[in-house]
């Protein structure tokens, strides 16, 4: 894997990922500049959380090349996070749970998503939209050059979606920071995004190495659709 240009913090080009006989996704393009707001989108099963991580290096690509921006500070925000009732876990716990973090460092994060006026409540008390922010307050604490959700939006309703991608496109602007989001949400990726990548299922293809066969022209895995923001 080789090292982005100082403006790119992903650049994936023609990238594939293949498993168990199969294209899990091929022929796909994927960059993503500092202040960008890139969607993967897709219907189930389409690859979008393995486009991802291959962008990010994480999993081992089968053709195709990924470049990213040296020591890139990364911030993630899952799509799901379980969390038992009997948890004892409040919302600053769960602030700290993976590194000690300064009390000033959370008031700031907690600020920055709208949630400090809650004070300290138990996280199973949130509502679903809460929840996705308080999971975004903890992606920022890092100050990460690049944020990475998936499907955040998912469990939310209409009205907290819309107030959770509010704080996105802030955060974006306080940051400066690069912001790629896994969706199956094409009409919020087109309202919201710079830029669309759109992952259809694949159906297997020979393969040319094996059986001596031509390599097949680029296939539908991979559609970039740029979007002016009209």
């Amino acid at each position: 894997m080789r090292r982005a240009a100082s403006t790119n913090l992903i650049h994936a080009r023609n990238m594939g990922v293949r498993r168990g006989g199969r294209w899990i996704f091929r022929h796909v393009d994927l960059n993503v500049e500092r202040g960008e707001m890139i969607f993967v989108a897709g219907a189930n099963g389409a690859g979008k959380s393995t486009c991802v991580k291959a962008a990010l290096g994480l999993i081992d690509i089968d053709e195709g090349s990924v470049e990213l921006a040296d020591s890139l500070r990364i911030g993630y925000v899952p799509q799901k996070l379980p969390i038992t009732p009997t948890l004892p876990l409040t919302a600053r716990r769960l602030m700290r749970l993976t590194v000690p973090v300064p009390d000033e460092v959370i008031d700031a994060a907690l600020v920055a998503v709208g949630l400090d006026r809650l004070g300290n409540p138990p996280v199973t008390t949130l509502s679903g939209g809460e929840f996705q922010r308080l999971l975004l307050a903890h992606a920022l604490i890092n100050r990460p050059e690049l944020l990475v959700l998936d499907e955040p939006d998912q469990g939310v309703d209409m009205v907290g979606a819309d107030i959770l991608f509010g704080l996105i496109k802030e955060v974006r602007r306080d940051l400066g920071c690069g912001i790629l989001v896994i969706s199956h949400d094409l009409k919020r990726a087109v309202r919201s995004g710079d830029d669309i990548i759109v992952l259809v299922p694949h159906e297997h293809e020979p393969d040319p190495a094996k059986d001596g066969e031509s390599p097949p022209s680029p296939g539908p895995a991979g559609r970039t659709f740029p979007y002016d923001g009209a």
